[in-house]
Parts: C-alpha cells; sequence; structure tokens
C-alpha cells in the first residue's frame, strides 16, 4: 500500500464522518421543524375549536371580571344519616 492509497483511505474516512455528522444534524433540524409545526397545528385546532364551542354556547372559561358575591362559600346542608346507611354507601 502506498503513500497516494493511504492519502486516499484517509480523505475518504474524513468525507464519511463529515457526511455522517452533516446528515445526523440536518436530521435533528429537520425532526425539531416537523415537532414544532405539528404540535403548533394540534395547539391551535384544539384551541380554536375550544373557544368556538364556548362562544356558541357563551361560556365563559376564566372569570376576568370581579364578582359581587361576597364568599365563594357553597352552604352544603348535609345532615346525619342512621349509622347503617354509612356501612353500604357504594
Amino acid at each position: 500500500m502506498g503513500i497516494k492509497t493511504a492519502i486516499k483511505m484517509t480523505a475518504t474516512k474524513e468525507f464519511g464522518r463529515g457526511f455522517q455528522s452533516g446528515t445526523k444534524e440536518f436530521g435533528g433540524y429537520i425532526t425539531t421543524l416537523i415537532n414544532v409545526m405539528l404540535l403548533s397545528m394540534a395547539y391551535f385546532l384544539s384551541v380554536g375549536i375550544m373557544a368556538i364551542a364556548g362562544r356558541v354556547k357563551k361560556k365563559r372559561f376564566l372569570m376576568l371580571k370581579p364578582t359581587t358575591e361576597e364568599s365563594y362559600w357553597v352552604e352544603l346542608n348535609l345532615k346525619k344519616n342512621k349509622t347503617e346507611e354509612y356501612y353500604h354507601q357504594f
């Protein structure tokens, strides 16, 4: 094996390593781009559909205006049950 052959093999190996790292980097960029596009579409479609459904039904998901109620307390009006009713709740 001569020096010319050794130089050609070294150049070929370097090219192969560079090509491999370049394709790996390119694949990473493409993966990131596709993920961002797909996740953005999924987010905007799902949030958009919920927003449209909320407007149609006049549903407020965020209470931005202060309420006039004094408290959020809800009276439950629980009463005592017989002890036997607590044994078989389900």
